[in-house]
């Protein structure tokens, strides 16, 4: 499914069943409820807390679905093809960033699973 699919879909599925969008505000209140929700996913998965009682340790798929959904939901009430914005922002960081990573001793000392 490419983006612009994904936002075709959110926007028949809030047309077919949601009756309509969430005030923009609203979605903005949503999206950051469910960011809130990833970060204590990865703050019990990856960081120093534990899972409490009844928590899913295996729910961060889930939780960034919902994300991209409600991301989706304000892109499409508010008019931006997330398409075009996403190549924006990769073209942005581009130019502002292909060397300043690779010169960054600090990221050169660790690691990590993009490697």
């Amino acid at each position: 499914m490419t983006i612009k699919e994904a936002q075709e879909a959110v926007d028949g599925w809030i047309r077919t069943y949601g009756v309509r969008y969430f005030s923009e505000l609203t979605n903005m209140a949503v999206l950051t409820e469910e960011v809130g929700e990833v970060a204590r996913i990865m703050s019990r998965r990856y960081g120093d807390q534990s899972f409490k009682e009844g928590e899913n340790p295996d729910a961060l798929s889930g939780e960034l679905a919902d994300v991209l959904w409600v991301l989706l939901c304000i892109a499409n009430q508010t008019g931006v093809d997330m398409t075009e914005a996403f190549k924006a922002t990769i073209e942005k960081k581009t130019r502002r960033d292909s060397e300043r990573h690779r010169n960054n001793e600090k990221l050169r000392q660790h690691k990590n699973m993009c490697d």
